[in-house]
């Protein structure tokens, strides 16, 4: 018998893709929702609600599911650690995550997947999960990107990658050459959205586009967790902030609901362009 993918899962398109996909190719998913981030599209699947501190109950519904392969998946945002609720193995990990959680994202969840990987489980990535979520190299779908656009998106790369040695963000908006925006704990549809309301002096309009969203994994990321991720939603905000389009690291960044994406950036005159890093 096959054992179930263990899917921990915060909210969002991700893990109900990664869910939908391990019962068509027949693995089957326990999936162990995080209390305060319960996605409703997964409440019919094999699972439980846990708390952010309760590690011990974590790993005990695990293995009596049988799980073996486990990955985090879905949007969770960093709680406030003193109203966390504790179990015994939470309250003796307290410490450490207080410390890891000073150093970064990245950090943080680095220690997470060790003690995962304690108990015997294997820590797998999204990608490992469903490889087709993964963004191809080259323009994927939309216009062609102009020589400005491949100049914009050589800088973005650039910039990101020094956000990421700092462990700010995944994504930033060039226009012309100018950085518009930056990502940091606001999110890629928030900082979009701010970029709507930039002078259209700095950025294209829906009339005339320039400018392009950029995302790539930080330098030295756990790939296993936190892939930069973009969707629908992701070139409905490019669109509406009169850029050209985005722009994602091939195979370092994951497409949900690729058909739909394609076929709004087709609709909306923007392009979905995969990098080489």
């Amino acid at each position: 018998m096959t054992a179930p993918l263990g899917l921990i899962a915060g909210l969002g398109d991700l893990p109900v893709s990664i869910a939908e996909n391990a019962v068509q190719t027949g693995q089957g998913v326990y999936v162990l929702r995080l209390k305060g981030f319960e996605e409703p599209r997964l409440a019919s699947y094999p699972g439980a609600v846990v708390g952010l501190g309760e590690i011990g109950k974590l790993f005990s519904l695990l293995k009596t599911a049988g799980c073996k392969d486990v990955l985090f998946a879905g949007i969770v945002k960093r709680p406030n650690f003193k109203d966390l609720k504790l179990d015994l193995r939470g309250a003796a990990l307290l410490p450490k995550v207080i410390a890891e959680a000073g150093k970064g994202d990245d950090a943080l969840l680095r220690l997470m997947v060790k003690e995962i990987e304690k108990q015997g489980f294997n820590v797998i990535g999204s990608d490992a999960a469903h490889a087709g979520l993964l963004a191809p190299s080259g323009l994927i779908a939309g216009p062609a990107p102009t020589d400005s656009a491949l100049a914009d998106i050589s800088r973005g790369a650039h910039v990101v990658a020094a956000l990421g040695d700092l462990d700010i963000g995944q994504g930033c908006v060039v226009c012309d050459g100018l950085v518009l925006a930056v990502e940091a704990q606001e999110g890629t549809d928030a900082m979009l959205t701010r970029c709507a309301t930039l002078p259209e002096t700095v950025r294209g309009t829906p009339t005339a586009r320039r400018g392009v969203l950029v995302k790539r994994p930080k330098p030295g990321q756990e790939r296993r967790i936190d892939l930069p991720t973009v969707g629908v939603s992701t070139v409905e905000l490019v669109a509406a902030a009169g850029l050209a389009g985005l722009a994602v690291e091939a195979e370092g960044a994951l497409m949900l609901r690729r058909a739909e994406m394609e076929a709004a950036a087709e609709r909306l005159g923007v392009f979905i362009y995969g990098f080489e890093p």
